[in-house]
């Protein structure tokens, strides 16, 4: 029988999972320092709510679940909304808006949650595209003002720089900034969402590119030339001229808009005075979910051909099914790419406690006992083989420093295993 996993999933070894555990501690520190307060939701919800029109793309990707008692055949006439009624979670926004709405009574208010687990979608496989991947997501509901996008990027980023994750950069833009865009060139709402797909593929397709798809969709050259007029006009600017800048480029952009934009404009400057932080207005930015109504925001790295982090404000999804809006906005990292990024890098320390055959056990447990005294992870291993190949396997295993224990007592040496 194989006995290798799934197609699109993957095992998991001790030193690919000791790397995992020290980013998610680090991670966890940051945010719980914040007042982000962690909660578990199901990886089951009902298929209603996960094909609602809320994920966009992603619900094309749903694992269903086929309901209980079936028959082993079916009727060719069968419909598929009469086998499934569950399905697995393809990210962790749409359980939460569930879960406020089962438990809001209870909560704080604002509430800032914190949700870090499995999700599933039914992907191609392909290298660093899995079905199955964790998501890291913190979110603030209840808070109507920027307060909860200017947080939302300041615990992500100190977050990532934590773990060890330098050298990236935050992208910011408005879903509403982008209606008034469509709206300016005279373009139906019905047709938004797909202009927004066009300008999203911008980075890999160039203009060119995305000229000829907004032509193929029936858009005239003078209006394409005026988007593109209006965005290149705001690429790349100061970002202290952004309210200006926004005003000239879209007359018809409303000054709630400008207002909140410039707030947290104002507010990344303040923090890029205490601390390294690289951020930019990005006119192209869409973010491909559809239940975003107003910022957006994503963390870049270079390393990455993708964002290592994204989010936006999502005022209207959890209304949807609890009959009044809540705000709410979130922020989710890219856990198995920032993983990835940090693999051999990032890692808690853990001691292997090597020790010969003649060496009283009292002593083997004694001495792990004292190394254990400090938090880190010790292992008492014995003394098999050729020294350096068995030091070569402790260091694959995950472990980063060793003791030898010999039959005669001495003092004891810890020693780096790269060092050796």
């Amino acid at each position: 029988m194989d006995n290798s996993p799934a197609r699109g999933t993957r095992d998991l070894l001790p030193a690919t999972v000791a790397v995992r555990d020290h980013v998610l501690a680090q991670i966890t520190e940051v945010y719980h320092r914040f007042g982000y307060q962690r909660i578990e939701t199901p990886a089951l919800e009902n298929i209603e709510r996960l094909t609602g029109g809320q994920g966009g793309e992603n619900e094309k990707l749903i694992y269903r679940v086929l309901r209980r008692g079936l028959d082993e055949t079916v009727a060719a006439d069968t419909t598929l909304g009469e086998l499934v009624d569950l399905g697995l979670r393809y990210d962790l926004t749409v359980p939460l808006t569930r879960f406020y709405g089962n438990n809001q009574a209870t909560l704080p208010q604002p509430f800032r949650s914190f949700q870090v687990g499995p999700v599933w979608r039914a992907e191609r496989p392909q290298k660093g595209r899995y079905r199955q991947f964790y998501q890291c997501d913190i979110d603030m509901l209840g808070e109507e003002s920027v307060l909860a996008e200017v947080e939302l990027i300041e615990a992500t980023t100190e977050a990532l720089a934590a773990v060890g994750l330098d050298g990236t950069t935050v992208r910011v833009s408005d879903r509403r900034f982008l209606s008034a865009l469509a709206e300016g060139i005279g373009l139906p709402e019905s047709e938004w969402t797909g202009l927004f797909i066009t300008l999203d593929k911008l980075d890999k397709v160039g203009w060119d590119g995305v000229r000829a798809e907004l032509a193929g969709r029936g858009l005239e050259v003078d209006r394409i030339d005026q988007l593109q007029a209006s965005i290149t006009g705001l690429q790349g600017i100061d970002p202290a001229k952004l309210a200006d800048q926004l005003t000239a480029s879209v007359p018809g952009l409303s000054e709630e808009v400008v207002a909140d934009l410039s707030a947290t404009a104002d507010a990344l400057r303040s923090l890029a005075e205490t601390r390294q932080l690289t951020w930019e207005f990005d006119p192209t930015l869409v973010r491909g979910m559809g239940y975003y109504t107003g910022q957006i925001f994503e963390i870049v790295h270079p390393g990455s051909s993708g964002s290592v982090a994204g989010g936006g404000r999502y005022d209207k999804l959890i209304g949807r099914s609890l009959g009044r809006d809540v705000p709410a906005c979130g922020f989710s990292i890219g856990f198995e790419r920032i993983v990835d990024l940090l693999e051999g890098k990032a890692r808690g320390e853990s001691v292997a406690v090597l020790y010969e055959a003649e060496v009283p056990l009292a002593r083997v447990t004694g001495t792990a006992r004292e190394l254990r005294a400090d938090g880190r992870s010790v292992s008492p291993i014995r003394r098999r083989g050729k020294f350096g190949a068995q030091l070569g396997r402790l260091e694959e295993w995950g472990f980063t420093s060793f003791v030898h224990l010999k039959a005669e007592a001495g003092a004891i040496e810890e020693r780096k295993l790269g060092d050796r």
